[in-house]
């Protein structure tokens, strides 16, 4: 069963790195501020449904099979926690900001983007440092 939940974690963190992947083209093809508002709603919640998802997987897997708190994981509990406080953050923002100033906009789009990078390589360490564990590269 523990593999079966390990695989069904590791799926679900493929799926939400292509996610993360394909939220990096909404500032790019929304144009207007009111579609960017509801666009950036849209993508919070797929974030934090998507996040969730990975995390129960991870939890479940993790009690199932007596595995412990280990060092990655404890560290993957708070990227976790960092990157839902950055989600939400982001999103505030966009919603209480004045997208009708141009200046605003496009200052939002770019952050948009840019924390979408940090997030892609938030989880891709984690990724590398869970593979170069299970290869025995590195003892966490």
């Amino acid at each position: 069963m523990l593999e079966e939940m390990i695989l069904a974690h590791s799926i679900l963190v493929d799926i939400f790195l292509g996610f993360l992947f394909c939220g990096l083209v909404i500032p790019f093809i929304v144009k207007n501020p009111v579609g960017f508002k509801k666009a950036s709603f849209i993508y919070t919640m797929a974030f934090q449904a998507l996040a969730t998802m990975v995390a129960f997987a991870g939890l479940v897997a993790i009690y199932s099979g007596h595995l412990g708190w280990e060092v990655t994981t404890i560290l993957m509990g708070i990227i976790w926690a960092i990157m839902m406080f950055i989600e939400i953050k982001k999103y505030k923002l966009i919603k209480v900001s004045d997208l009708t100033d141009e200046h605003t906009f496009k200052v939002l789009k770019s952050s948009f983007f840019k924390i979408s990078i940090i997030q892609i390589l938030l989880v891709a360490i984690i990724v590398v440092m869970m593979i170069l564990k299970v290869k025995g590269v590195i003892s966490l």
